[in-house]
């Protein structure tokens, strides 16, 4: 453990920097951060003096560090760039997070829905589709998904948005529709019914619905009316473009809620 401490002169040189954790069993990067000093030692730290029955409720970073103890191994640090001006280093956290697919971190990096990694036809899509209506007149929920192959398919849509959200269970229950973002473009629109919290019970019909998302919230609805998904999605989607309704960091969004 000696090691893994940097020196007051390191730190003073290091400045800002962008660091990886990674796995030794399999050479996998498992988490990206952004830091200072020792913050790339820190999650380790983190999980001394944690019960084995209790690391499950830290997620799925200490989970994963406690596993590589276990095999008698230590994370591997890398300072992946250093000396990193104050207004850039969430640009390169941001890059780092979205080069490396597959992360524990809870969030994407930095603006990565409207900036982050596009195929051309995304990009097109982006800047050339009908705008959303400037003041949207229902009460929303905007959530900000990924990992959609089909634009098309309302039925995988609506699964990777219903489930399962950090948010504000009695805001989002005076939401009368919920909007899917992919990459500032509104792609669905869903009536929630009922929200319920994120556990296998509630969500039989989600495979990887474990029970292990302590305080998120998913829900049961259905798709929106003919006239409401042609308001907010149209033909292939319509651009977010009012700063109220884009994201950052944060998947969900709240409209008039």
């Amino acid at each position: 453990m000696a090691d893994e401490w940097f020196s007051e002169e390191v730190c003073e040189k290091l400045g800002n920097y962008v660091y990886r954790l990674i796995d030794p069993r399999n050479g996998e990067t498992f988490y990206v951060g952004k830091g200072q000093g020792n913050r790339v030692f820190q999650h380790a730290r983190d999980l001394d003096g944690v019960a084995d029955d209790e690391s499950q409720l830290l997620g799925s970073k200490l989970e994963r560090i406690r596993a590589i103890r276990n095999a008698g191994l230590s994370v591997i640090h890398v300072i992946h760039r250093h000396e990193i001006p104050k207004e850039a280093v969430f640009e390169v956290e941001a890059a780092l997070i979205d080069a490396f697919p597959g992360l524990t971190n809870v969030q994407g990096g930095h603006a990565s829905s409207d900036r982050g990694p596009m195929s051309h036809i995304e990009l097109i899509d982006k800047y050339n589709l009908p705008v959303l209506a400037e003041d949207p007149p229902h009460r929303l929920v905007v959530i900000n998904i990924n990992k959609l192959e089909d634009r098309s398919d309302r039925r995988a849509i609506y699964d990777l948005v219903r489930y399962c959200w950090r948010l504000s269970k009695s805001r989002a229950e005076r939401a009368e529709y919920v909007l899917a973002v992919v990459r500032g473009v509104v792609v669905g629109v869903f009536r929630p019914l009922e929200w319920r919290a994120a556990t296998r019970e509630n969500f039989p019909d989600i495979a990887y619905a474990d029970g292990s998302e302590a305080h998120r919230y998913g829900f049961i609805g259905e798709p929106a009316p003919a006239e409401i998904w042609d308001h907010y999605v149209g033909q292939r989607g319509k651009r977010i473009v009012q700063k109220d309704l884009r994201h950052s960091q944060n998947p969900v969004r709240y409209w008039r809620c």
